[in-house]
């Protein structure tokens, strides 16, 4: 079948289509070996999963038509070489890489990003070409709110702080615990970025269980909830926060938005916890913050290039920012759980694919 009967049958409900489904890097999504891939399977009519290495596996559907499934076991493979494992495939499944729309092949007519952030995909792009990209927006709401919290737990308690300085034989807070944070968390206020979405309020309803006291600046955030209090202003949020949580997406209006500027106005004893895109942040800009001490650290579970490059500050050489920095390799959706999740989750987007369904969560109609 060609690819344009293929786009016509993807459209059309109830007619079953040949679907040939190529997971370009699943190295990413089952590092560890530990997920069951059976649900992509299913969704294919295939009686058993894919092999490793690019090897296709293959059935007939009920409409005797052959549908396949290949994985790649490798995590990061370059546009180019995305684009060369697409040929013949009429579905990619993509986690967290760079996809360059002008390489692929004709042949491709749906891009599932295993993920909620698809910033590393020209969305509008894709669609002048007839590609729709779906999303899976709501696997991870437990994992990364719990991310936050446990960030939230181990900052007024100095938890890592004092592992670092156990790690270099410094014992003296054993005997004097002056000048370390210690602190409850009743009474204090976490300001969300863009925390109005299933996540963020997820974080608010554990921070409400220790009794602080949630806010969130959104666009689509204009009145107090039950849930939290709202920030008219980005400013507002950044000065009056204990803890300030980002939640955005990364796009043109977020990138490198917490800057110099908007990070100075920070309380000295407040805290930075990313868990939504590094690039956010003005990388250089939070650097020089902790440096001078102008917040009392940073939880960063993202970087604007992951891993940051070998002789970045980040990685705290010398411990340039005293313990305040805790750096984690985007673990939040790494939980075997949320990755399941998010693995049958796309299958049932390809099973809409298959039975010309109407496809949920495109995110470029």
């Amino acid at each position: 079948m060609s690819s344009s009967s293929a786009a016509k049958n993807a459209i059309v409900r109830g007619n079953k289509m040949i679907a040939n489904v190529c997971v370009v890097n699943a190295g990413r999504l089952d590092f560890d070996g530990k997920l069951n891939l059976h649900s992509l399977s299913q969704a294919l009519g295939l009686s058993k999963s894919s092999g490793g290495g690019g090897e296709d596996t293959h059935n007939l559907n009920e409409n005797k038509n052959i549908n396949t499934l290949t994985a790649h076991q490798d995590s990061s493979p370059s546009p180019d070489v995305v684009a060369e494992r697409s040929e013949g495939h009429n579905c990619i499944v993509t986690k967290e890489i760079e996809i360059d729309i002008d390489l692929l092949p004709t042949s491709v007519k749906l891009i599932c990003e295993a993920g909620t952030g698809f910033n590393n995909i020209d969305i509008e792009k894709a669609k002048k070409r007839g590609i729709r990209v779906t999303n899976v927006p709501e696997y991870s709401t437990e994992a990364m709110s719990h991310l936050v919290i446990t960030s939230i737990l181990n900052s007024s308690a100095s938890m890592i702080k004092q592992q670092k300085m156990l790690e270099r034989n410094e014992r003296a807070h054993f005997t004097n615990f002056s000048g370390l944070p210690h602190f409850e968390l009743e009474g204090k206020k976490v300001g969300l970025i863009g925390g109005n979405g299933t996540i963020g309020k997820r974080v608010c309803e554990l921070a409400k269980a220790f009794r602080m006291k949630p806010y969130v600046y959104s666009r689509s955030a204009k009145a107090k909830t039950e849930l939290y209090d709202v920030y008219q202003s980005l400013e507002e949020l950044l000065s009056e926060s204990d803890f300030v949580s980002v939640h955005c997406p990364l796009n043109d209006a977020t990138r490198g938005m917490l800057d110099y500027e908007k990070l100075s106005l920070m309380k000295p004893t407040s805290y930075l916890i990313n868990t939504a895109r590094g690039a956010i942040c003005n990388e250089e800009d939070l650097i020089q913050i902790l440096k001078e001490k102008k917040i009392a650290g940073a939880c960063l579970d993202v970087q604007t290039k992951e891993p940051p490059d070998e002789d970045s500050l980040l990685w705290n050489p010398g411990n340039v920012f005293d313990d305040n920095v805790t750096l984690t390799p985007h673990i939040g959706w790494k939980r075997v759980e949320t990755r399941q999740r998010l693995i049958d989750s796309v299958a049932e987007r390809i099973k809409e694919f298959v039975d010309g369904e109407d496809i949920l969560n495109v995110v470029n109609q």
